[in-house]
């Protein structure tokens, strides 16, 4: 039952350490945006797309 359980950790660590890396790099896509400087329409669609990246990974580390 032990094994299990300590599987069970660390998949959960696991898990976490997935979650912070891709809040990471969906964060740093939109500081790069801003940082690059150019607001075309293509920076735009970005924009979107990492923030709504960001969005999806802070409401899956709240999900139940």
């Amino acid at each position: 039952m032990s094994v299990l359980i300590s599987k069970n950790m660390n998949f959960k660590n696991n898990f976490n350490m997935i979650w912070l890396l891709q809040l990471i790099a969906s964060t740093s896509w939109i500081v790069s945006i801003f940082l690059y400087g150019s607001f075309a329409a293509g920076d735009f669609f970005q924009l979107i797309a990492a923030s709504a990246w960001t969005i999806a990974n802070i409401i899956n580390f709240f999900k139940p």
